[in-house]
């Protein structure tokens, strides 16, 4: 058996220049970051500025009140990939006991006290010091052209703003008046303003311009991130949250972050984690966040004939989506703010040895791994049910996983392990599920619960820097707008679990476990791809299926964009109600019948989410030995675009 050929039909061509490409989730970021290349910017003026128009341009799936990951590499020093860190930490008040005290058994979805400290805009700060070469002023220029003087919304925002309406006009009123111009929902199209998030930008410039024409650039910005962590912006939010207001809990409460929490954070840089697979280098984040899960399946895949690791074929969807279960398993159990046994989960041996794992079957359980000399975490509690969705009772404004939950079935829990067991192939829902036409991606419930997604950018210049960065949190509807700065807070916190002694238990100071997961992919000591997605837990997973159809397939980057998606559900949500399905799988129609078929006579729970309606991808592409570069960008949703000559 042959790897499956990629399908004739492309939705668009792989660009190719040899100057410098942008690809991102917004065509005005794209824009913007091009812009910047083409006027003599380098990747990092490029995505810094692209970055703070995604703020202003997809305000619900991104804002400043958020968080950022990505990773890069200098044309000076090729084969160190960089993780951005952009990840705040939870708030020194953001104990499991205060939690419970207010009477919660998670951390909620939406609201002032699933706020992590919002990290995103000291990390871009930071990229450009250290590596832009542009001044802020010029930078921040497309960003705040955009909030002062409008940019005509995308449907997607429009429909957001309109399932909200309700929330906001009786319990968000800031975010009414923000986003709701005259008590009215916005249409596609109509030109939408933010003057207060301008107004916030102007004086991160003021700050440094304070300083005189004689400080240098990087003086300037550094100053920049002191007033962003200390001035105005960390007063406003002090105040703002102490006022209680509603949660995803259905029940309102005050937050716990202060200004000292934000003066307190700056956002780091550390080396990449990375794994070999097929003469590639794949570099992630730690295991902070999830990304090494995708290296884990690399490894669990490496050895593997080419025909396992097709996702177009029966046979390499199954052996895919198993490897994925054992990851995300392994996910689950260790990794999280603490010491992470990376060299034992990320080894030849280990790999091995789970590999066995993978069965004829579907498995419909959790299985993590065992470390040697190392005492396992609690597993938390999971839950199946997918709350029923009830103007003033359910979940509002919460989540970023991109598919929704899949109708829940009864799962029965060993009290000793708290794993859940198979459930009865007649099991009946427990719970409420979406209806069918939700489950394409990205949907906001009428009540506010999010299944959405997030944003990507991804940019390299005819110098050889590289940059892929996923930016998210804080969208519009993840808490009530603030008003004087045009914007909210992020839900992240989300991530950590209430639940005493797991990997991710909520403690102050430390970071929730993130999705964030750009990629880059190295050769030879060279970056050749910058890659990413948005889609919450389902990030890595297309992604994989990006770098399986590239690398032993030979698709071109936008044939593999374009290829049928699907992703595992068999494992718990990182998002508010955290709930999982047990051997649930995912899957675009185009897939096929014949092979869609086979998935459940083998045991998977499949939900058939439509023809274009899972993934997100974009990426830049370079050939170190021609110096051509490349990009391509997703077509659903009809969205995303790159640029480049």
């Amino acid at each position: 058996m042959t790897y499956t050929t990629p399908d004739e039909f492309v939705t668009r061509p792989d660009l190719h220049g040899t100057f410098g490409m942008t690809s991102s989730t917004h065509w005005l970021a794209t824009a913007s970051a091009q812009s910047v290349l083409e006027r003599g910017g380098n990747a990092f003026d490029a995505a810094v500025a692209g970055a703070f128009v995604l703020h202003v341009v997809e305000p619900h799936l991104n804002g400043p009140g958020g968080d950022l990951t990505a990773i890069y590499a200098t044309a000076e020093a090729p084969d160190a990939p960089t993780v951005l860190v952009g990840q705040g930490p939870a708030p020194a008040a953001a104990t499991r006991e205060h939690y419970l005290a207010e009477g919660l058994e998670l951390v909620p979805g939406s609201g002032a006290l699933a706020a992590a400290v919002p990290g995103a805009v000291d990390a871009w700060l930071k990229l450009l010091a250290e590596h832009g070469t542009w001044a802020l002023a010029d930078v921040l220029a497309y960003a705040i052209a955009y909030a002062r003087d409008g940019h005509p919304i995308v449907a997607r925002v429009a429909t957001t703003i309109e399932t909200v309406a309700g929330l906001f006009t009786e319990h968000w009123p800031t975010s009414a008046a923000q986003w709701m111009p005259g008590g009215e929902v916005p249409r596609e199209g109509d030109l939408l303003t933010n003057p207060a998030y301008a107004a916030v930008l102007d004086e991160l410039v003021a700050a440094g311009e304070a300083l005189g024409p004689d400080a240098s650039r990087e003086a300037k910005i550094e100053e920049a991130r002191v007033e962003w962590g200390s001035g105005h912006v960390a007063q406003a939010i002090d105040a703002f949250v102490r006022t209680p207001h509603r949660h995803s809990s259905g029940t309102d409460h005050a937050g716990v972050i202060t200004a000292a929490d934000l003066a307190a954070f700056r956002a780091t840089t550390e080396p990449a984690t990375t794994v070999e697979f097929r003469g590639h280098t794949v570099a992630k984040t730690g295991a902070w966040g999830q990304g090494p899960a995708l290296l884990q399946v690399l490894a669990l895949l490496e050895p593997l004939g080419d025909e396992l690791l097709d996702p177009s074929t029966a046979d390499g969807a199954h052996t895919i989506v198993e490897a994925q279960k054992l990851a995300m398993a392994d996910r689950e159990a260790w990794y999280g703010p603490g010491d992470v046994p990376l060299d034992t989960l990320l080894s030849a041996a280990y790999a091995e040895e789970r590999r066995a794992l993978i069965g004829e079957r579907a498995a419909h359980e959790l299985r993590p791994g065992d470390v040697p000399g190392r005492e396992p975490f609690a597993l938390p509690t999971m839950r199946t049910e997918y709350l029923p969705p009830a103007l003033g009772e359910a979940p509002v404004g919460v989540g970023e996983p991109t598919v929704a939950a899949p109708a829940a079935r009864a799962a029965t829990t060993s009290a000793a392990s708290r794993v859940p067991v198979a459930p009865a192939e007649d099991a009946s829902p427990t719970g409420t599920a979406p209806p069918a036409d939700r489950l394409a991606e990205p949907f906001t419930e009428p009540t506010g619960e999010t299944r959405g997604d997030t944003c990507h950018l991804d940019v390299v210049d005819r110098w050889g820097n590289v940059v892929s960065a996923t930016p998210s949190g804080g969208w519009l509807q993840s808490s009530p707008t603030i008003p004087e700065l045009g914007f909210c807070l992020g839900s992240r916190l989300q991530m950590s679990w209430l639940d005493e002694g797991t990997a991710s238990t909520l403690e102050p100071g430390t970071r929730p476990r993130t999705t964030l997961t750009p990629t880059l992919v190295l050769k030879d000591g060279e970056p050749v791809v910058a890659l990413g997605s948005p889609g919450g837990d389902q990030q890595d997973q297309w992604q994989l299926l990006y770098l399986l159809r590239t690398i032993v397939g030979g698709y071109t980057p936008q044939q593999a964009i374009d290829a049928p998606a699907l992703h595992t559900t068999s494992f718990p949500g990182s998002f508010w109600p955290r709930t999982w399905e047990p051997g649930g799988v995912v899957v675009e129609d185009r897939l096929g019948d014949e092979v869609i078929d086979a998935l459940v006579a083998r045991g998977h729970v499949v939900t058939r989410a439509g023809d274009w309606s899972l993934g997100r991808l974009s990426s830049v592409s370079r050939d170190p030995e021609t110096g051509v570069l490349s990009a391509a960008a997703n077509p659903r949703g009809a969205q995303a675009y790159a640029a480049g000559r």
